[in-house]
């Protein structure tokens, strides 16, 4: 007698779903530098191809020296050098004949050069500004300083002094601005009035573009998830506003700073150099700093994943002026208050916690407690015992984010052509492949996982070796560079994303 099959109903988990990470300097077109203007767009529309739902950024915020995203001169602020000068013709604001004779490197972001032409073009946006153009933004830019004043009043104004002390760090100025007086301000208020209002125009027409890039995106099915550093720079607006919110001395200079102890990968720690917060003083305002840049940071984005979550159970602690982050210790921080004030605040908290490297119980218990999504990282996974917990099925919590490897690994091509002859067996043996096409090996496996999530950076999509890395952790200059150019991204590599997005149930 012939059995019938038991007919079944297909279902499809809707948490799980896939994106990328790509970072908008790394756009391709004629500036130089990635930004808001078409390229992105159209990257959006090969999102929607490639049958994704995720595009993943790295902070958005103004950088400075090493032109890092994760040291900005803000929070809240973001970053003109990712204005469009196409938008800015748009709207009227600069000519065609502004950006005539404009040569760039297409492959990587020479930022000397970037960032001076930038400049020049904001500048000359502003003049034309100033003279009549674009008169239906006036009104707007009015708008947006009203309701963003609560941070740009201070962050126009530490911008316009930095400029005036020849780009001087704040903790380097005269005592009078360093510890804000209130004449001397006043004082800069008025002498500065031209700088204080390019700056905020800049704000303005940054947060503008950011935001029709976001609406058009989420129109399109296609959400952003940003990037929020749990420190803030010494050199920033919120430190030299906010210094009651941070352990000072009595001329407002860090007493103690932010690292990582020695470890495996490095025998004197991580000494980042970051102010500490005064968590006693946050904690009387009810968070209220957090809150805010929270709420600034979901108008950019749909979703914020913090950098060094576990900063928020213990972070460490070294005095000042130490030369390494030898000495220091844990100090415990109030990470389940803050979290359920945020959650009172947000509701359900749109937060992925970046919690790599040695994590405790407690960070895991405190990440668990606000069902946060945690990170795995394919290329940490290999090389050590069975139960790595980077190994895919060692996946117990689907409410996971797995990615290939990030802005801080090498491209898994070239991870994986650094690797000595052990540890090359046990990738092609676990994934039971020989390793010829190891990028999209990792981007199958990271898709055929349990992990509600899956990243791959698009240096791993378009399968690039080493020399489009992003970051080197460490490496104080050469960083941040690389970009894609438009014939690297053709139709035949969107198709076949989109065919393991369809095949693992992500799409």
């Amino acid at each position: 007698m012939t059995r019938t099959p038991a007919t079944t109903t297909k279902t499809t988990n809707p948490a799980r779903s896939s994106g990328v990470l790509l970072h908008p300097t790394s756009l391709p077109g004629p500036y130089g530098i990635g930004d808001l203007g078409s390229m992105a767009f159209g990257w959006v529309d090969a999102l929607v191809r490639a049958r994704q739902k995720w595009w993943q950024i790295l902070p958005l915020g103004p950088t400075g020296y090493g032109d890092s995203p994760y040291q900005t001169f803000s929070a809240f602020a973001g970053n003109p050098y990712l204005l469009s000068p196409e938008v800015l013709m748009r709207d009227g604001l600069l000519q065609p004949s502004d950006v005539a004779g404009a040569h760039f490197n297409d492959e990587q972001v020479d930022y000397g050069p970037v960032i001076q032409f930038k400049v020049q073009l904001l500048n000359r946006a502003w003049e034309n500004f100033k003279g009549g153009a674009a008169g239906h933004l006036r009104h707007l830019l009015e708008e947006f300083d009203r309701q963003q004043a609560s941070w740009l009043t201070d962050y126009a104004l530490f911008v316009a002094i930095k400029g005036a002390h020849g780009g001087a760090s704040w903790l380097e100025w005269p005592a009078e601005y360093r510890l804000r007086r209130p004449e001397a301000l006043a004082q800069a208020q008025r002498e500065l009035a031209d700088a204080i209002g390019r700056c905020k125009f800049g704000q303005f027409l940054f947060f503008r573009q950011l935001r029709e890039l976001k609406k058009y995106a989420n129109e399109k099915g296609i959400r952003l998830i940003g990037d929020v550093p749990i420190f803030v720079s010494s050199d920033s607006a919120d430190f030299w506003a906010n210094p009651q919110l941070f352990l000072v001395d009595e001329q407002r200079r860090p007493r103690v700073v932010a690292g990582v102890p020695p470890d495996y990968f490095s025998a004197t720690g991580q000494l980042w150099g970051n102010p500490l917060y005064h968590w006693e003083a946050m904690t009387q305002t009810g968070y209220a700093w957090w809150i805010a840049r929270l709420r600034a940071t979901l108008e950019q984005v749909d979703v914020v994943r913090i950098d060094h979550f576990r900063g928020f159970e213990a972070y460490w602690e070294v005095p000042a002026g130490m030369p390494t982050a030898e000495h220091g210790r844990w100090v415990q921080a109030p990470g389940h208050d803050l979290f359920q004030t945020l959650k009172k605040e947000f509701g359900q908290l749109p937060v992925i916690a970046e919690d790599l490297g040695v994590i405790t119980p407690e960070v895991e218990a405190l990440r668990d407690e606000f069902g946060l999504p945690g990170m795995r990282i394919l290329q940490f996974a290999f090389g050590g015992a069975a139960d790595n917990p980077y190994l895919p099925h060692n996946f117990l919590n689907p409410n996971t984010v797995v990615y290939t490897g990030t802005h801080d690994n090498d491209t898994t091509r070239g991870w994986f052509h650094a690797l000595d002859e052990k540890d090359k067996h046990h990738v092609r043996h676990y994934l039971a492949r020989d390793g010829r096409d190891i990028a999209w090996d990792f981007i199958r496996l990271a898709w055929a996982s349990t992990a509600n999530y899956a990243i791959a950076p698009l240096q791993d999509v378009l399968n690039l070796p080493t020399r489009a890395r992003m970051n080197m952790p460490g490496r104080a200059a050469g960083n941040w560079g690389w970009r894609y150019t438009v014939d690297m991204l053709h139709g035949a590599v969107l198709d076949r994303l989109a065919e393991l997005t369809v095949l693992y149930g992500r799409a």
